[in-house]
């Protein structure tokens, strides 16, 4: 019983590193040749695999993409988490969250798979799936704000709805520009302002720090 269970554990090990190792170099070829640009030979010749044992892990190119872009979006969400837990009042911890999000942006490797690559792989109903958690932080973010008196209290799906969207299309123009950090540094500006409207304020800042 004991030698069956431990070649069940070691079987599971191997497929999990073989897994692994398929999404690493995956990734690896995405961020250097693109979606289209990549094929299932390239990911299986960088691992050392045959086309029959990535079929055994996956069922297509769009399939590990889509493990590939997960996988960043949780990344992303703990950089997020870390930034807001890292403040000590609420309203710092959204604002600190909110820019690392746009921060994220300025790193090429993730740019490429996030904003480059995934619309086309994947499409908007898939990745907004995919990115359900880094939207439900947010959330959180701001229901915390709400009950610590930073925010008036409001409805909280719509205004989640509004901030995220403007995050994200933020995120793409940052990618985009000729001057990335600049237009960073613009758009954090106008992110601040933005938060200190919902806020109800005149300038910003929390109400209690």
């Amino acid at each position: 019983m004991g030698t069956r269970t431990g070649s069940r554990r070691n079987q599971q090990e191997r497929t999990r590193a073989t897994t692994a190792a398929l999404v690493a170099a995956a990734r690896e070829l995405f961020v250097a040749e693109g979606f289209a640009g990549t094929s299932l030979g390239a990911i299986c010749d960088r691992v050392g695999v045959t086309r029959g044992a990535f079929y055994h892990h996956f069922e297509n190119k769009e399939q590990i993409f889509r493990e590939v872009y997960a996988a960043e979006q949780k990344e992303l969400g703990v950089v997020v988490r870390r930034a807001f837990l890292a403040e000590r009042d609420p309203w710092d911890g959204l604002v600190a969250g909110s820019r690392a999000m746009l921060e994220a942006s300025l790193e090429p490797a993730v740019r490429r798979i996030t904003l480059v690559e995934a619309p086309g792989a994947l499409g908007w109903t898939v990745m907004r799936g995919i990115q359900a958690g880094c939207k439900e932080q947010l959330r959180i973010g701001l229901a915390l704000s709400v009950e610590a008196g930073c925010l008036p209290a409001r409805p909280l799906d719509p205004m989640t709805s509004l901030l995220y969207g403007a995050l994200c299309e933020s995120a793409l123009d940052i990618a985009g520009a000729e001057d990335p950090r600049a237009v960073l540094e613009d758009t954090t500006v106008q992110l601040e302002a933005l938060l200190t409207g919902l806020a109800g304020r005149v300038g910003p800042g929390c109400a209690h720090s």
